[in-house]
């Protein structure tokens, strides 16, 4: 079986990895319009029309338009955007939420694909909220770093031409201080959380990669878990599975120096630590991941994988490119 992939959007940051992934394999092949027509309509709409899968990499309003242009109910949509992340009708596709979510992409004809942020943030603290440890209505903090990428063009951009008019030349920033991400309420709903998180996201001078932390003062939490209650809870959660890993308590200790955000860059891995000091009953809960890879792009072709019935990690065994 070769599947029709349509990929609208397919010339922005997260449209041109998802492509990068799909190009070199010969179970799919890809819709491309000409630049001439790449925003009209009716070619999008002969383009979905034609897919087995589109995937759309748009701004908001622009993949809400576009959802529009697809005449079939049944059609098979991946929304790269934010858009449709909390909306009825969309399925969540981070396969690795749930021990089922992975089964329900595989039937699902409309995908939501995560955040990057969202998605380490989720992959901290869905088991914890779901089998307890962390209550619903605990005042979560989060904190998170990632390579400039994530702002897309306008921000590579402005980190990559000095010549630009609003050129940024540090190399760390905090931003998001409006506290209105929009990142942040898809991680209220997918972590279950009663309430907003308070996120606190920056950027970094790399180009891709990403830390999220959750920090945990232990005794504010029911029953006072241990360090290795979390390690414990996390890592039943995820074992087994491919793309998201829990670091044992050794590896763990190999990184309380240094933990590097680029770790895992041009994969379609998470991984997972948790750190912790058992005297003074803390611990900060820390995800590694490639913001366009698992966070993104990595993510979207797993969820496509899963549609059309393809094992899961086909095209996502090896590195995209050497990092």
């Amino acid at each position: 079986m070769t599947a029709k992939i349509f990929i609208d959007g397919e010339v922005g940051t997260t449209g041109l990895q998802i492509r990068a992934r799909l190009e070199g394999r010969s179970d799919v092949s890809l819709i491309s319009l000409d630049e001439a027509v790449r925003k009209d309509a009716s070619a999008r709409r002969d383009a979905h029309a034609e897919a087995d899968v589109s995937i759309l990499c748009l701004p908001d309003d622009a993949a809400r338009e576009a959802v529009a242009l697809i005449d079939d109910p049944d059609a098979r949509v991946i929304d790269a955007s934010t858009a449709h992340r909390t909306a009825d009708g969309w399925l969540y596709g981070f396969a690795e939420m749930t021990h089922d979510q992975g089964m329900r992409i595989a039937d699902a004809r409309r995908v939501s694909n995560p955040g990057c942020y969202a998605l380490s943030s989720v992959a901290l603290l869905r088991p914890l909220v779901s089998e307890g440890l962390v209550p619903s209505d605990f005042p979560v903090t989060i904190n998170a770093v990632s390579g400039y990428t994530g702002g897309g063009k306008a921000l590579i951009e402005r980190m990559e031409n000095p010549k630009a008019a609003d050129a940024i030349s540090s190399d760390y920033f905090v931003y998001g201080l409006g506290l209105e991400h929009k990142h942040v309420p898809e991680i209220q709903v997918r972590s279950l959380l009663d309430h907003r998180p308070l996120f606190v996201p920056s950027v970094g001078r790399f180009r891709q990669g990403m830390i999220v932390q959750v920090p945990l003062q232990l005794d504010a939490l029911p029953d006072t878990p241990t360090v290795d209650a979390v390690h414990a809870c996390l890592a039943d959660w995820y074992r087994g599975r491919t793309f998201v890993s829990v670091a044992d308590p050794a590896d763990a200790a190999a990184h309380v120096a240094q933990l590097d955000p680029e770790a895992l860059n041009w994969t379609n891995h998470l991984r997972i630590y948790v750190f912790g000091n058992a005297k003074h009953g803390q611990a900060v809960l820390a995800a590694v991941s490639d913001n366009l890879g698992k966070g993104a792009a990595g993510s979207a072709v797993q969820n496509m994988n899963l549609m059309l019935g393809f094992a899961e990690t086909t095209g996502l065994e090896e590195p995209l490119k050497a990092a």
